[in-house]
């Protein structure tokens, strides 16, 4: 992943990532439990359903070190089974 985050971010911050995925009560989890292993925190997921159900959206304040933590956990986000969309 090449992105320009550092150019347009000053690190460390915090970043919320939108995870949406397959209507499941076991997305967050999943969701959490990866962020739990990228950058260890106190999280409070934000889930909201799709107007028909079908998909849930996960939102998450992470706090971010570098370009690399962020493309990372974008990355290992975009990994998990349930997951089709990483913002």
């Amino acid at each position: 992943m090449d992105t320009r985050f550092d150019e347009l971010l000053d690190f460390p911050t915090h970043q919320t990532f939108k995870v949406m995925g397959v209507a499941d009560d076991k997305l967050p989890h999943h969701v959490i439990s990866c962020l739990q292993t990228h950058a260890p925190g106190d999280y409070a997921p934000t889930v909201k359903p799709s107007s028909k159900g079908n998909y849930h959206s996960v939102s998450v304040s992470v706090r971010v070190t570098s370009k690399e933590h962020m493309e990372l956990i974008y990355t290992e986000l975009a990994k998990l089974e349930l997951v089709r969309v990483v913002l």
